[in-house]
């Protein structure tokens, strides 16, 4: 499904892309952002348990370009023997040095063997060549939401799914390491999507211990951070995900500790609450019968989150604090 937060002048549903307005509409950003969010199955709502009801404009204009990439492909492979550098700052830890590891088994000792994981790289870089088929309205069962969306990226360009694809893969060579079988709901090998209906059925489907839905936002340029969305409870329509909840509240919990002392990415400040959020607008988590959450891993309108993002080695941290948490659920349990 997609990254939570909508699209700036980038940001949008493919059928949009070709309309996009740049330079006229920077008064009106945060309103637009605002205004996206209802479109996108990974689009952040307000900081409440409640369903988002505004709809975000796709028409945000970024506002400060950020570094460019430090190298590495877009995609690339996973390679988890990078040695990471500490980006970012938690609060109350020194500039650049990620807080001290949660409660968890270290990860190399750690032994997932027996166990099945879930990443869902959102969106699809092929999602720009298919608008009729993204568009197409699925059942989510409290609402209907598009197929997928296109996802947003960095001023420079580096998209959000080929940032996803990236890091479910590092993340993916990490649990496999440990002994845990890794599926992924798309690996590249997909011409678009799949869409959120789909990628929710993913962990039953593949008899899944647990999901992990892996994003980036595309939130107002001034805005910074990561948070994770947790699913609130739906039963409605086809969607019944009470089971599901409590469990996914816990991971939740573990991934945004995990990821903030891996990283030191500090928790979003214009959204969510402590790096939390709870919605109950996402097909992904409504429709899902295993644990899940949604990481947004940083702000991709913002120069500095954006700096983060595309540097390989940071990435590399994102996938050990995303691996670390879901080793940590699955071993207390």
């Amino acid at each position: 499904m997609t990254g939570p937060t909508s699209p700036p002048p980038r940001r949008r549903s493919a059928l949009l892309r070709a309309t996009t307005v740049v330079a006229a509409v920077v008064p009106l950003c945060a309103a637009g952002w605002l205004g996206w969010r209802a479109l996108d199955d990974s689009a952040p709502a307000a900081a409440t348990a409640t369903p988002p009801g505004a709809v975000r404009s796709a028409t945000t204009a970024p506002a400060t370009p950020e570094a460019p990439p430090t190298g590495g492909t877009p995609t690339g492979t996973a390679t988890p023997t990078e040695t990471p550098a500490p980006a970012g700052t938690p609060s109350g830890a020194p500039a650049g040095t990620p807080s001290a590891s949660p409660t968890a088994p270290p990860g190399g000792t750690a032994d997932l063997t027996g166990r099945t994981v879930v990443l869902d790289p959102g969106h699809n870089p092929g999602n720009f060549s298919h608008p009729t088929e993204i568009n197409r309205q699925v059942d989510i069962g409290n609402a209907h939401k598009e197929c997928d969306t296109t996802g947003t990226e960095t001023n420079s360009g580096y998209t959000e799914a080929d940032y996803t694809l990236d890091v479910s893969r590092r993340a993916r060579a990490l649990l496999t390491a440990r002994g845990a079988k890794v599926v992924l709901v798309q690996d590249g090998d997909r011409a678009w999507g799949p869409c959120v209906d789909e990628r929710a059925r993913a962990g039953a489907d593949a008899h899944a211990d647990v999901a992990v839905s892996v994003h980036g936002d595309g939130g107002p340029a001034s805005g910074s951070g990561f948070h994770v969305i947790m699913p609130a409870k739906v039963v409605a329509g086809k969607a019944d995900n009470s089971a599901i909840v409590e469990p996914s509240h816990r991971l939740g919990l573990l991934l945004r500790d995990h990821f903030h002392a891996a990283t030191g990415e500090p928790y979003a400040d214009y959204i969510a609450d402590q790096g939390l959020d709870t919605r109950s607008d996402l097909g992904g988590l409504n429709l899902s019968a295993v644990p899940k959450v949604f990481i947004e891993c940083g702000n991709m309108r913002n120069s500095a989150d954006a700096g983060r993002m595309t540097d390989p080695q940071w990435r590399q941290q994102a996938a050990q604090g995303i691996a670390d948490a879901l080793t940590a659920f699955l071993t207390a349990h």
